[in-house]
């Protein structure tokens, strides 16, 4: 039979009957849904934003913004439920220098398709002015980039879908968004910002399969957990490559090595495996930043202190 000719109706029938089969998965098209969950009359709402950027490339310094997607949603904040879409927005515009061809084939966006546009600056304030909260798949990346374009972003509380859940303790084996809604059964055109964005408030409405929690609930608990970042003053040069295997990355300003921590509970654990696998047991000294919501996942400093190991 030509598949092509089949009805709608009759390719989810198919779908169903190999869904009923262990031998085969199916993957349907992410649908795009304004209203996930009816919302119960006296229930207090907030609105949130999920965001996602596409660029010219990886460095904020040099790179620009070239087109923005974001859902303004109704969501409870005591049960972590998302309701409906209340805004779309998605718009190109021209960083005013070529996209490198390596950016285009991961995105698709050509300077023939920026050429002469420009983001609504209005909209993008009016949006996230409305928001309690901002959420991104990768929001060290999205966050530095939209905060150097437009700093309204600057006073809100972000969340991070990719590092503030422990995907690996839900039985994942990635934490990539493509990936995450295979798992759920869907598929979509990924790398372009409303589609993600469409993806991930998608995902965050699913629930955590082992914590059996929401997964926006699971993200509302983090914004008050700040996270904390050190700094491994003075390490030993030969400890280098115990400390990247640990995750620890190398900045050449401060010319130290450095994690982030989720939580401040764990870092009397991280104080002592440095003290006793990179420092030897001597006495060192770390520096310790703390980032409160509204620096998390940013490139902004926080308040900073020196520790004596």
């Amino acid at each position: 039979m030509n598949t092509s000719s089949l009805s709608d109706a009759q390719a989810a029938e198919w779908a169903d009957r190999l869904t009923q089969h262990p031998d085969y998965r199916v993957l349907r098209r992410l649908p795009q849904r304004d209203v996930f969950t009816p919302s119960e009359t006296g229930r207090a709402l907030q609105l949130g934003l999920v965001l996602d950027t596409e660029t010219t490339g990886l460095d904020t310094r040099s790179c620009k913004v070239i087109e923005l997607g974001m859902l303004l949603f109704e969501f409870d904040p005591e049960w972590g439920t998302v309701h409906r879409v209340v805004k779309v927005f998605d718009e190109l515009e021209d960083p005013g220098m070529p996209i490198p061809p390596e950016t285009t084939a991961v995105h698709g966006i050509t300077d023939e398709m920026v050429q002469g546009r420009h983001i609504d600056d209005s909209v993008v304030e009016s949006m996230v002015s409305q928001a309690s909260v901002v959420i991104a798949h990768h929001a060290s990346f999205d966050r530095p980039f939209v905060e150097k374009r437009w700093p309204v972003f600057e006073t809100k509380p972000w969340a991070c879908s990719l590092k503030d859940i422990d995907w690996k303790a839900e039985g994942f084996g990635s934490a990539k968004l493509e990936y995450l809604l295979h798992t759920q059964g869907f598929f979509y055109d990924a790398h372009r910002a409303e589609n993600d964005c469409w993806a991930l408030l998608e995902l965050l409405n699913r629930v955590l399969p082992q914590s059996q929690e929401p997964a926006l609930l699971r993200l509302l608990t983090t914004l008050n957990q700040p996270q904390v970042r050190l700094y491994a003053l003075g390490s030993p040069y030969d400890s280098k490559d115990l400390l990247k295997a640990r995750g620890y990355r190398w900045d050449a300003e401060k010319k130290a090595w450095h994690c982030t921590l989720t939580s401040r509970k764990n870092l009397p654990d991280e104080m002592d495996w440095l003290k006793r696998r990179v420092y030897g047991g001597r006495a060192a000294t770390i520096e310790v930043e703390n980032m409160g919501g509204t620096v998390r996942h940013s490139q902004r400093q926080g308040e900073t202190s020196l520790v004596n190991l």
